[in-house]
């Protein structure tokens, strides 16, 4: 913070400096568990994602050991299987993905004018859930019960048949766990995006870096749940018997793989648009010039995020997919390339009419370009049914996988790292090592897979874990190996040049790069709260427009430039124009989060060693938690009681009708409609796919308690409505009471709900059929539960005058989960109980 520290600032900017440091301050010692700040929970993730990393790749190491000779002994078959998988899912699930979001979450922010992102406790909370879920899912090495099923965890390989330990135990309930931790920085990073930029900045002039990073985020809201729901019924079958993927019980092990796929495609395009975001900020900085084609890179970040999930059964074209199918995603999967190319060419055309100039961060962009452009001819190739079936499984696939995520992903992380460490650090990184570093990495990784392609053509599978010397593979295995070592040895290079530079870099100067971004006008390394004040923006290119923003900001001179009410402040502004809307008050240091994710730890911990009596208990202890974390919400005195703001300025989120909570809330309803989606994919699968498939003649529901249970949530909506439009007309009159009548709305279905599963006597053990009619009920009972729940604790905090007319936010949040629920209801009406009746056993 030496930069706040100039001597040029007057004594009233001192003092703003300092109440701006005391409200914002991060707790030290045991404390620090209590951080929220996005700044250190976003290097939180980073280096925990880089630890991640690096246990991954000594499992790779142990992999190119064990196959740099023929009939190698090094590892058993059933010590491979387990570093094969675990290297797979450390790679994709602990070290890609969170340390993208880590990136995301220390950036985001700070490129769109913010002090912090919108929901702060919940980015801890995912924090949390990373590293508890990331601890359960490594620790199955120690106890040598590691999973072995591969990455991708088909069935039957991962059932209990197969795998009877608990491998695939520690896999389900550690991935969920992580998933939970995604889940919550992508809606938190949606969310933030829109509705918190700085004043002036529309959707069409925010950094590209933010718009690669929602399309991100809004990926991995829609992207993840159908993998949650696949992990859920998966470990449901091994816990309890439920033949989901057991053909001889109704189920179908490739339901299991669209599951997965519905994910895993998308997760390539979701570990890709941060490294190509990193890639269009870069460029035009050492081009010297904005970039060539902003709208177009705009169009081609939309289409990919749709395109992207069209594609998942291209990884399945061996599976016996119908022929009209395989030519549908054969189609689509070249179709990707399109908006692949149009970034590519912008990228080439920037720098062809730039004045380039090479640097440490350039020089790794020109790896990434080089690797990634022939990690996309292969994928061309592979979209090609013919040419996949012949290379499918092999190791061709493996070093494409690894061009495409390595060239996409790696590279451009670690020319951000370089280009972003002088933000954190306040220090230069070092030229020389950084280029020895390079070069390591990027010779040592086209030795290591480039030759990989020409195995895989000879027929090499990607999980032999063996060979005979007759087969012909000697020779190019070893120069692999050599090659991964060479890069190992790249990265340990990295590690130290990153060590060193804390200690002996250079002091960096205000704008060492001369860039554009308004990350680069904050003090190095950054304040807890960015920005002293916030700038209005009307450009795209904020430091060329006006290099002296660095001192005017510092100085005080823009917005919410007072402290005196104690509030963590920051703007809350229209999605798409940028005008202001409102000012968010952000939570402070908080427990809560902490204290809830570890209480989810002891849930997967007692599920994996499935002490049930445990696991019930810590469930009820973690919504606990959570429902008095929320307590701290609204007008509640530790989060803003008083509701005064600075003349013209608008008013607090809490005293509106839609502040950000109703976006959160909104956006997590993408994920929680995802998973439903999934889950009524996987019925309609099943009932029209699945060989041994049981639709009795008639239903064994109730529809009368059916019915009956969606009029009551029907009537606990309209009620809820009726109070909300009530509220818009500043009337609170009957608020609390009529909360305490939606309550029981909720629980008289819930009951009802409740009622349908006692008395429709299912036998979810024997049939899928009835294990997911029980899985959908249960699913719709939750809803119900909570729902009621929510209001009984909104009539609570009536009377203690948190909410009224004077605080209306909540109860609009609270209307929305209903009317999610009440379509959800009504829908899963229709696919489990109207459709079979009219339909019988057949479609």
């Amino acid at each position: 913070m030496s930069d706040t520290k100039d001597a040029t600032l007057t004594p009233e900017v001192r003092r703003l400096h300092n109440g701006m440091a005391e409200v914002w301050a991060n707790p030290r010692g045991l404390g620090a568990l209590t951080v929220v700040n996005h700044t250190s929970v976003g290097l939180r993730f980073m280096v925990t994602g880089a630890i991640f990393f690096l246990i991954g790749g000594l499992l790779a190491m142990l992999i190119r050991t064990q196959l740099a000779f023929p009939d190698n002994d090094f590892m058993s078959h059933e010590t491979y299987n387990q570093v094969f998988t675990m290297h797979g899912t450390v790679m994709m699930f602990l070290f890609a993905i969170p340390i993208l979001e880590g990136l995301a979450i220390y950036m985001i922010p700070k490129m769109i004018g913010a002090r912090d992102l919108v929901c702060p406790r919940l980015s801890a909370f995912g924090y949390f859930c990373y590293l508890f879920g990331g601890i359960i899912l490594v620790s199955s090495l120690l106890f040598e019960m590691a999973p072995a099923s591969g990455w991708f965890m088909y069935t039957p390989l991962s059932s209990g048949d197969y795998a009877p330990g608990r491998g695939s135990d520690f896999w389900l309930l550690g991935i969920t766990f992580v998933e939970i931790s995604a889940l919550s920085a992508g809606v938190e990073l949606v969310v933030s995006i829109l509705r918190t930029r700085t004043e002036g900045m529309p959707l069409h002039k925010m950094p590209l870096f933010a718009w690669y990073i929602l399309a991100m985020a809004l990926m991995i809201v829609v992207g993840f749940p159908p993998l949650i729901l696949g992990s859920i019924l998966l470990e449901l079958e091994r816990a309890t018997g439920m033949p989901f993927f057991d053909v001889a019980g109704g189920g179908d092990p490739v339901l299991w793989a669209h599951l997965f796929w519905l994910f895993g495609h998308p997760e390539v395009y979701i570990i890709f648009l941060p490294g190509a975001g990193i890639v269009s900020t870069l460029i035009p900085v050492f081009a010297r010039r904005p970039i060539v084609g902003y709208g177009w890179v705009v169009a081609a970040i939309v289409i990919m995020g749709f395109v992207s999930f069209g594609l998942w059964v291209h990884h399945m074209f061996t599976l016996g997919i119908p022929q009209l199918a395989l030519a549908f995603f054969s189609a689509a999967s070249m179709l990707v390339a399109i908006p692949t190319g149009i970034q590519i060419f912008v990228w080439l055309s920037t720098l062809w009419l730039g004045r380039p100039v090479m640097s440490l961060p350039m020089l790794w962009i020109i790896g990434f370009l080089v690797i990634f452009v022939l990690g996309g001819l292969t994928g061309v190739m592979l979209a090609l049914v013919p040419f996949n079936w012949q290379v499918h499984d092999t190791h061709f696939v493996v070093a494409h996988m690894h061009y495409v995520l390595v060239g996409g992903m790696l590279f451009p992380l670690i020319a951000g790292l370089y280009y972003w460490l002088p933000l954190v650090s306040g220090r230069m990184p070092s030229a020389r090592l950084g280029k020895w570093s390079f070069w390591l990495i990027f010779l040592g990784f086209n030795l290591t897979f480039l030759i990989m392609h020409w195995t895989g053509l000879l027929g090499m599978r990607r999980r032999v874990f063996t060979y005979d010397t007759a087969m012909g593979w000697d020779i190019y295995n070893l120069i692999s190996s050599v090659g991964g070592f060479m890069m190992s040895a790249g990265v340990a290079l990295l590690i130290l040049d990153v060590a060193l530079h804390f200690r002996f870099g250079k002091k960096a100067p205000q704008n060492p790069w001369n860039a554009d971004g308004l990350e680069w006008t904050m003090p190095k390394p950054p304040t807890p709260y960015n920005f002293v004040s916030l700038p209005r923006l009307d450009t795209r290119h904020p430091l060329w427009d006006d290099p002296e923003l660095p001192r005017t900001i510092t100085e005080g001179r823009h917005g919410l430039n007072t402290i005196d009410h104690g509030r963590r402040e920051t703007w809350g502004s229209d999605a798409l124009t940028g005008k202001l809307r409102e000012v968010v008050h952000l939570p402070t240091n908080s427990w809560w989060p902490f204290f809830a994710a570890l209480a989810l730890a002891m849930v997967c911990v007692c599920l994996l060693v499935r002490i049930y009596p445990l696991a019930a208990v810590a469930t009820l202890v973690a919504v606990v938690l959570l429902l008095r974390w929320s307590w701290e919400n609204g007008a509640h005195p530790k989060a803003a009681p008083d509701p005064t703001v600075s003349p013209g300025q608008p008013p607090l989120h809490s005293r509106t009708m839609n502040g950000p909570g109703v976006w959160t809330m909104s956006v997590s309803h993408l994920a929680n409609g995802s998973l439903f989606l999934s889950l009524l994919f996987g019925w309609f699968y099943l009932w029209t796919v699945a060989p041994e498939w049981q639709m009795p003649e008639t239903s064994p529901l109730s529809p009368s308690l059916l019915v009956g249970a969606g009029i009551s949530l029907t009537l606990g909506s309209a009620w809820l409505a009726k109070l909300v439009r009530r509220l818009r007309r500043d009337n609170d009159a009957g608020l609390g009471g009529g909360m305490y009548l939606a309550g029981g709305l909720g629980a008289l279905q819930a009951m009802l709900l409740a009622a349908v599963i006692w008395q429709a006597e299912l036998a979810p053990t024997e049939t899928a059929h009835d294990a997911t009619l029980l899985v959908a009920l249960l699913y719709v009972l939750i809803h119900a539960l909570l729902g009621g729940l929510l209001c009984l604790l909104q009539g609570l905090r009536v009377g203690y005058g948190f909410v009224g007319a004077h605080a209306p936010l909540e109860p609009v949040v609270v209307l929305r989960f209903w009317y999610y629920h009440l379509v959800v209801y009504w829908v899963l009406f229709v696919a489990i109980w109207v459709m079979p009746t009219i339909l019988g056993g057949g479609v």
